[in-house]
């Protein structure tokens, strides 16, 4: 819930009120529900409020605690809140309201940096400490709720989005060569902590930096789960792992009704989003509202999967609302769902998801999502390949298997200028990879596609398309404790039954088995696949618009070959060039960089 903003100044001067104003007004879209400004000496806070736990004016951010030792702003949701407030009355801390934010304020008091080690949730945070002056900026651990960052020589800016941070000004807009390769060999993905803009940068997950009052800065990393095989679990037999597993899940979708709303569940009729409608049901929820949204079929690809999302709310008895998207919608919605991106994003779900979330937003505040459960528990066909190399061919066959080009490629689609000097994208891999912790070649895959791709492609593509309606959603196959237990589990078991065999397994004491053994599904969007007319006039236009050319970011023939030939051009892993090229023109254009 919520977006947050402030600066905190090391040269003197009083922080800039009107440029934290114009960040907060950039996120009123993430908080509809209220407004507040906060400063005090050489730092200043601003915050859009989502109303979800705590209702009254109580809540109201930024938020000081009881003894008017600390300050802060907070998005996201702390589960466990009720059972960390009273812990914290024991101690001897007081609350003026019921909300978590306040909780975060006194567990901060209390424990410090190490406050972060007992939240159950999604969070990002800034607190001031009114005796020192400093500043701790945090984040969760799988890098659910967003927080970027933008620093000059006499002060740093922070706000959940970067079209915020580029409303406060006085921002580098140049592009970063690190994060153009990363961008272009992964899909659209940028790990942290670049972003595409070299002037703005990201908070890692699991990250939490104190900044001091003169501008130096610490950082801890606070969690890493370990993919190996533990002692713990030794002996534990398949149907033991499943029932771990489906427990453990129980848990995840349990803690994520915590709200003072009601709570809905984006239903695509996946296995995923599937189980979590069917635990809520063994749970006793009743009347629960799914949403699934499709789209008409184009070019003989099928647009929508009604027919399972309907079979399961029949199953379940849900309150259903199905979505039907016209292709003519997809090219006006597009520029919408590029609005509302932090970096820009090519997965065609993205405008499925903002166009599914206006609709939501008129029903609920909360819903539950399933992303996740594919990196976490291998769910995608190129993890049998990944897992049959050697560990220590794993790299290699990472880069031959998930990149959409290689570094040569590059070097013929990119302008010199922009052509970063090294294989930035393979290095980062092998880096990653090298490090220890992670058992198998499946092990440091995973490892790599939950704390870094996932964060920065399916996580931010969520949060980015349902707060840009007010709209919170969790995800409960991010949960860490299940994270945890699913980083241990032995990868013959993930990689079973076609991948994610344990959910699989799961899934069978639950759900209608034509769910459970279907065909993956993904979210449809012919108009973009195939570049059908008004989406494909957009591209020509963005490609050939005078901000293209005067930035020179890619060569011309190359775009010259895309544009003549729209649906013929793929990447190693089958997306659309023209699309993945045009994309990122467009999302430069809208945010006026």
């Amino acid at each position: 819930m919520c977006g947050l903003s402030g600066e905190i100044r090391f040269d003197g001067e009083r922080p800039d009120l009107a440029a934290v104003e114009r960040m907060s007004d950039r996120l009123a879209p993430r908080g509809p529900d209220g407004q507040g400004i906060w400063s005090r000496g050489a730092v200043a806070l601003a915050h859009r409020r989502l109303k979800i736990i705590d209702l009254s004016e109580r809540g109201a951010q930024p938020m000081t605690d009881a003894r008017h030792e600390v300050t802060g702003v907070f998005n996201g949701c702390i589960y466990n809140y009720a059972e960390l407030r009273a812990e914290l009355q024991a101690l001897g801390h007081r609350f003026l309201s019921t909300s978590d934010t306040e909780v975060v304020l006194n567990a901060y008091r209390q424990w410090g940096t190490a406050c972060v080690d007992r939240f159950l949730g999604m969070f990002a945070f800034a607190l001031v400490e009114h005796r020192t002056g400093r500043l701790i900026l945090g984040r969760d651990r799988l890098g659910i709720k967003p927080l970027y960052l933008t620093r000059s020589a006499g002060r740093l800016r922070f706000a959940s989005s970067l079209p915020a941070l580029l409303a406060g000004g006085d921002v580098d807009t140049t592009l970063d060569p690190v994060a153009v390769h990363q961008y272009l060999s992964w899909h659209a993905t940028v790990a942290a902590p670049h972003t595409i803009v070299a002037g703005v940068r990201k908070l890692p997950p699991a990250t939490v930096r104190i900044v001091e009052p003169d501008g130096t800065c610490r950082d801890r990393r606070y969690w890493q789960p370990s993919y190996t095989r533990r002692a713990e679990h030794a002996g534990m037999s398949p149907s033991e792992w499943r029932d771990a597993v489906l427990d453990a899940l129980r848990t995840a979708v349990s803690r994520r009704m915590v709200a003072d709303v009601p709570v809905g569940v984006l239903l695509s009729g996946g296995l995923d989003s599937s189980l979590i409608v069917a635990l809520l049901a063994d749970e006793g929820q009743r009347d629960l509202a799914t949403f699934s949204v499709g789209f008409e079929s184009e070019g003989g690809d099928e647009g929508d999967e009604f027919r399972y999302s309907d079979l399961i709310a029949r199953e379940f008895a849900t309150d259903h609302h199905q979505l039907l998207v016209p292709s003519e919608r997809v090219s006006t919605a597009l520029d919408a769902a590029v609005a509302a991106m932090s970096e820009p994003m090519m997965s065609h779900d993205v405008v499925a998801f903002h166009l599914l979330s206006e609709q939501v937003a008129q029903n609920v505040k909360v819903v539950q999502s399933g992303q996740g459960a594919d990196e976490v528990f291998a769910g995608y066909h190129w993890y049998p390949r990944l897992a049959s190399a050697a560990r220590e061919e794993e790299p290699d066959r990472y880069a031959e298997t998930f990149f959409d080009r290689s570094h040569a490629d590059l070097a013929a689609m990119l302008q010199p200028h922009m052509l970063a000097p090294d294989d930035v994208s393979d290095r980062f891999v092998r880096e990653h990879m090298a490090a220890p912790g992670a058992e198998t070649a499946l092990d440091a895959a995973l490892r790599l596609d939950t704390h870094v791709m996932l964060v920065d492609d399916p996580v931010k593509r969520v949060d980015n398309m349902t707060m840009d309606w007010g709209l919170e959603a969790r995800v409960p196959f991010l949960d860490h404790e299940l994270v945890e237990l699913a980083a241990a589990c032995p990868p013959e078991l993930k990689l079973a039954d076609g991948g994610k065999g344990v959910l699989k397994d799961a899934g069978r004491k639950l759900l209608p088995r034509e769910v459970v053994d279907r065909p993956k599904g993904y979210f449809p969007v012919p108009a973009i696949t195939h570049m059908a007319g008004p989406v494909l006039e957009r591209v020509r236009e963005a490609l050939n618009a005078p901000e293209a050319r005067r930035r020179g970011l890619f060569q011309d023939a190359y775009v010259a070959g895309l544009l003549a030939a729209p649906d013929r051009h793929r990447t190693r892993r089958g997306a659309n060039a023209l699309w993945q090229v045009a994309l990122l023109e467009i999302w430069l254009q809208t945010h006026g960089i």
